[in-house]
């Protein structure tokens, strides 16, 4: 059975590459700023399920460049769900936290309004929104503070930067769920297993790290399980400014994936124990 993965030096998509059955599809052989090559790909090869996990991931960037996080996040995906659904073959998404305002304590369910606050968050919502108009079999899979041993991410910045300083100032009024990279792998390869059997599962869910932390306690996680003697110092978001406005609530109420699929909140800290592990060995970043 071939899973087509869209997607192959990303975080997500590195570590399903060394799930079984997954295909890895990097830039060279299916450019999502190109969506009818990518459709075109799925209708060549005929996978018995899709996993997209590429995407414009820049937040930043996209506030001066929402054209082209359009094409990406929002027209590809729409595309590919065009083609599998011809073939009736399941797509697995991967969306955002980012789709919501980030207001309130509570957590965010499946079914809230949602209210993205800038390009990025849009433009996957776009992207979600292709997915369900196709009609096929699917699952949008929301996820939060993707970390792992590869690419870019706050914990490979948090060992760099404390590393070589005394103190850093962090964030500390955001509050979300970190979650490693290769359980969101692990949790797709085993929700499009669960599509192809039953397609009646398909749906919009959730799926974060657990406990929810703000990124200064992070920071300090990162730091007490490295050896890393680096003070932090909690600033407010508005101390911190971005190009995009950042949700301050990004909690996620994960229990309808868990109802479904069988798959429980991740232990972030036992995911980050691993990361350093893989760091440790020399994982390629």
């Amino acid at each position: 059975m071939t899973i087509l993965v869209f997607g192959k030096n990303g975080q997500v998509a590195t570590e399903l590459a060394c799930l079984p059955g997954a295909t890895c599809l990097g830039r060279d052989q299916a450019d999502l700023t190109d969506p009818a090559a990518c459709a075109a790909k799925i209708t060549e090869l005929t996978p018995a399920a899709v996993i997209n996990a590429a995407a414009y991931t820049a937040v930043d960037k996209a506030e001066s460049e929402e054209d082209l996080a359009s094409v990406i996040n929002g027209d590809a995906p729409g595309a590919m769900a065009r083609a599998c659904a011809d073939l009736d073959i399941p797509l697995v998404h991967i969306s955002t936290d980012y789709v919501f305002e980030g207001g309130g304590t509570a957590p965010w369910h499946p079914g809230d309004a949602t209210g993205p606050l800038g390009a990025y968050g849009s433009t996957k919502l776009q992207g979600e929104d292709g997915v369900r108009a196709a009609g096929g079999p699917h699952a949008i899979l929301r996820t939060s503070w993707v970390v792992s041993a590869h690419g870019a991410n706050f914990v490979k910045t948090m060992l760099r930067l404390g590393a070589d300083r005394d103190r850093l100032t962090v964030v500390a009024d955001q509050i979300g769920g970190p979650t490693p990279a290769r359980d969101i792998a692990k949790a797709c390869h085993r929700i499009a297993q669960s599509l192809i059997a039953d397609p009646s599962r398909s749906g919009t869910y959730h799926f974060s790290g657990a406990p929810d932390v703000s990124w200064a306690d992070f920071a300090r996680e990162i730091f007490a399980q490295a050896g890393i003697t680096c003070d932090v110092a909690d600033i407010p978001t508005s101390d911190y400014p971005t190009p995009a406005t950042r949700p301050l609530n990004s909690r996620m109420d994960c229990s309808t994936l868990e109802a479904s699929f069988g798959i429980a909140r991740p232990d972030w800290r036992k995911g980050l124990a691993d990361i350093l592990s893989d760091l440790d060995k020399g994982t390629p970043s």
